[in-house]
């Protein structure tokens, strides 16, 4: 009995330090490509690695081990995504400036315990749209990219393929892996950048206006409680773990917010790899679950740790091999966003809008084109609602 309960923890404690892997196979390096398109220095890069890497790995194993419930945290990838095309437009300081706004925001949501009532005035196809508007281009990416290195791109695609058919839960880790042995079979992994580096910790002093918080801090509020928080409370209490939401909301804005000026551009419940902590694979008992969560909490701390040497990794690598492992590690949120958005017919002219807005890049007044989906497809359901509503007898 103890050999399997012994074989039962291991295994909770492989789940834990999967999901943290994927979690930098995929979302970390939408961060970097937000990096180079802002053209970061390497040390504010560091920095933001640190910040979000040690903010998840102290949540996720004070919560893990406080509530006993595999507790994932995580930076929000679509944040990180709508990050993109937003940042190069503003200062660095207003940008931590946004990010502390969002965690204020989240914060008050958190303990006013407003977070459900806000979420039923959105209707959930329209944040789904914006949601699926921002990640598309990462997506199409994939592509973009392919006549740069044709043979790299397809075998990454083809790994991801076989992945999702026999491996699901770790089709990104096979694609990295794909990628990783073809780009250095090719030898264009430029070894000469890599080195052990300690993170460096930067201090941004915020700067606050009004153009980043309806720019940045208002798309990243709904795509954090939209896109993180509503499937993470999903996935918990799925697996029988009736956990109350805004606890949990509360203590990842207080993280988010002490560890913005750091970088930090915010902390959620992760829903696709906290998927791997929470099913029977990690542990066959529910209350040993936990286990996982304090395991990836801990590889996120070393990982945080040596954060100079993630930003030296990654920047040895081909630039295809980075643009393809981030579009692929999101197909699965652009599916589910874009099902979402168009599942219920009432709704789905305001979500197409919102959708088409979003993904066209448009910037009007200084305002982004996140802003500007969201509005106009919420002045579409309005209107369409109301025609409705007038129309029935």
């Amino acid at each position: 009995m103890r050999t399997v309960l012994r074989d039962s923890s291991v295994s909770a404690l492989v789940a834990g330090l999967i999901a943290t892997l994927i979690s930098y196979a995929g979302p970390l390096l939408i961060i970097f490509q937000v990096a180079a398109v802002a053209e970061l220095p390497a040390a504010l890069l560091s920095s933001w690695i640190w910040a979000i890497s040690i903010g998840s790995g102290v949540l996720g194993i004070a919560l893990s081990y406080y509530y006993k419930v595999p507790v994932i945290i995580a930076w929000s990838a679509p944040g990180s995504a709508l990050l993109l095309t937003l940042l190069p437009g503003l200062s660095y300081a207003e940008a931590v400036g946004a990010y502390l706004m969002t965690a204020l925001l989240l914060l008050l949501l958190g303990l006013t315990g407003a977070f459900d009532r806000l979420l039923k005035l959105l209707p959930p196809a329209i944040t789904a749209a914006m949601l699926c508007g921002i990640l598309l281009q990462f997506g199409m990416a994939v592509f973009g990219v392919l006549p740069q290195n044709p043979l790299l791109v397809l075998l990454m695609l083809l790994a991801y393929l076989l992945g999702r058919r026999f491996l699901p839960r770790y089709a990104i880790v096979l694609v990295l892996l794909t990628g990783l042995t073809i780009a250095l079979w090719q030898g264009q992994v430029d070894t000469k950048l890599i080195s052990w580096q300690l993170a460096t910790v930067v201090w941004t002093t915020p700067v606050f206006s009004l153009q980043a918080l309806l720019n940045v801090s208002v798309p990243l509020l709904l795509v954090a409680l939209s896109g993180q928080f509503m499937p993470g409370m999903a996935v918990l209490r799925q697996a029988g773990y009736p956990l109350a939401a805004s606890p949990l909301l509360t203590h990842s804005a207080l993280g988010s917010a002490a560890l913005a000026p750091f970088g930090c551009h915010g902390l959620n419940l992760a829903a696709i790899t906290a998927a791997i902590c929470t099913g029977k694979d990690a542990h066959p008992d529910p209350a040993r679950r936990y286990i996982a969560g304090i395991s990836g909490g801990v590889a996120y701390l070393l990982l945080g740790i040596f954060g100079g040497t993630l930003v030296a990794l990654f920047s040895a690598f081909p630039r295809a091999f980075i643009a393809a492992l981030a579009g692929l590690a999101l197909f699965g949120a652009i599916a589910g966003a874009l099902h979402s958005a168009m599942a219920e017919p009432k709704t789905r002219e305001a979500a197409l809008i919102t959708l088409l807005l979003t993904s066209s890049g448009v910037s009007l007044f200084g305002l982004a084109a996140a802003f500007w989906g969201l509005t106009a497809g919420l002045l579409t359901h309005v209107v369409l609602t109301y025609k409705q509503n007038e129309l029935t007898p």
